[in-house]
């Protein structure tokens, strides 16, 4: 097997390409010969040594793929080789082949295609704890989307079409506003032209009739948070998704006050660990969704796993829209 191998976390340019040996999984572990991973934050982060989570070195990076089970460790019974599998596992991702832990492999339909099972866990599970479980979004109400044309933002808008809410997508560009406006949003918010010390704002009272919006979902942090939650309609819910901007605001918490209005963290990491039966169900829920064609992910394009290191390139500048997947030709 090959894969990329993080020996020294010091950034994306330390990963090296290399044969390993293919490893025989133990208990509770499956081999898995990974088609399709997908880029995520956190996967640039953990190369750098800045992420929550710090693997023993030396490891592979990757944290989310999909692909064909090829062995089965001992005590493992709800997988077989030959089954085509989604899994989040933290590492792994980037290479060939991984051991994956059974219990965190989502058996997939055949129906499934495997670029887009690769694409699929942590956008829509975070899009879907944060609007349907952490908000309780109802039909009819506004969801404000901050960073919408990117992984979590497609999923969100197209989660929050699927339940019936108005949707306002905020991204950074036209061409990235044109996108979410392709996925359903019913207005959009280029933040380019409506920057937080200028018209933010004002744009935002004219889109929602001075109302505000019911929630805002914010996986961008900065300089944005502030204007936006003093925005928020009464009984607003603001979810605390991420910080892609890099700072992480501090909001004077006079605000939650003022509005009657909640500040929401989602940490679906946290929740799938602690509430496995919860988190299990919505994964199935999204399944059915993405089966029946109300919900795909955004692919902003396909590279070949050789090509990781370009993949984050893309990534640093803030020009993807959706998701970059590796893909190995098997």
């Amino acid at each position: 097997m090959h894969a990329w191998l993080c020996e020294n976390p010091v950034g994306v340019d330390a990963l090296t390409w290399k044969e390993l040996p293919t490893p025989t999984p133990g208990p509770g572990e499956v081999l898995v010969e990974i088609a399709a991973a997908s880029l995520n934050f956190p996967d640039l982060l953990i190369v750098q040594n800045k992420y929550q989570f710090k693997p023993p070195l030396p490891f592979v990076p990757g944290s989310e793929y999909a692909g064909i089970v090829r062995a089965v460790g001992p005590g493992v019974t709800h997988l077989q080789p030959g089954q085509p599998i989604a899994c989040l596992s933290g590492t792994g991702g980037f290479g060939t082949h991984t051991l994956a832990p059974a219990e965190r492999c989502i058996p997939l339909p055949a129906a499934f295609d495997l670029t887009d099972a690769a694409a699929f866990i942590m956008t829509y599970a975070t899009s879907y704890h944060a609007l349907i479980d952490r908000a309780t979004l109802q039909p009819g109400e506004t969801v404000l989307v901050l960073g919408a044309a990117g992984g979590v933002g497609t999923a969100a808008i197209q989660i929050a079409k699927h339940h019936g809410a108005r949707v306002i997508a905020a991204a950074s560009s036209a061409d990235k506003c044109a996108l979410a406006q392709r996925l359903g949003a019913d207005a959009t918010l280029d933040y380019s032209v409506h920057t937080a010390g200028g018209s933010f704002r004002d744009e935002i009272k004219r889109l929602t009739e001075g109302r505000g919006p019911d929630v805002i979902y914010d996986p961008v942090g900065g300089e944005l948070a502030e204007p936006a939650f003093r925005s928020i309609a009464w009984r607003g819910r603001y979810l605390v998704v991420g910080f892609a901007a890099g700072p992480i605001p501090q909001l004077p918490l006079n605000l939650p006050l003022l509005k009657g209005a909640s500040l929401v963290g989602v940490f679906w990491g946290d929740f799938a660990r602690r509430e496995p039966q919860a988190n299990a169900a919505m994964l199935q829920t999204l399944a059915q969704w993405y089966l029946r064609g109300h919900i795909k992910p955004v692919i902003d394009r396909v590279l070949p796993m050789e090509q990781l290191p370009q993949a984050y390139a893309l990534m640093a500048s803030r020009r993807v829209m959706g998701k970059v997947v590796l893909r190995n030709a098997h």
